[in-house]
């Protein structure tokens, strides 16, 4: 008997103390992680149109044949940076941004909904148009939160 008392004692085996306690924390931790949503943000000078990559960095912008820049930068749904080769033959709605020279430097792949949402404003034309685009785009990117 008394060597059974020595096996379940807090006291001798001190790490029985700790397994309740670190658990706890795991699984408070765990749910402050999820409860985190994804927040996208594009700017404000985006424009919308369909990207494929044909082999990086030669890309075609709605149909016509473009360059991707040196460090182009495509953040997919998740906010998360992909690599333009893993994208090569896919035909992808988003919303794009060029740099200095011209090239495509910044692109925010979006779901087919988003892009409906966001259909018929490829020619913004006036101030009108621009402040819808600009209106549509708060609300692709703030339905995520």
């Amino acid at each position: 008997m008394p060597f059974l008392f020595a096996q379940l004692s807090l006291w001798i085996n001190t790490m029985n103390r700790w397994i309740k306690p670190l658990l706890a924390a795991a699984l408070l931790a765990a749910g402050a992680a999820l409860a985190q949503g994804i927040v996208r943000e594009a700017p404000k000078d985006v424009k919308p149109a369909r990207l494929k990559v044909t082999a990086a960095p030669q890309a075609l912008v709605n149909g016509r044949p473009d360059r991707l820049s040196p460090g182009a930068r495509i953040r997919n749904l998740n906010n998360l940076v992909v690599l333009p080769a893993s994208l090569a033959g896919q035909d992808l709605p988003m919303v794009y941004r060029r740099d200095a020279a011209g090239l495509v430097h910044e692109v925010w792949l979006l779901s087919e909904a988003e892009y409906a949402r966001l259909g018929g404003t490829r020619d913004v034309g006036g101030a009108e148009g621009l402040r819808r685009f600009n209106e549509l785009l708060a609300l692709v990117f703030g339905g995520r939160r």
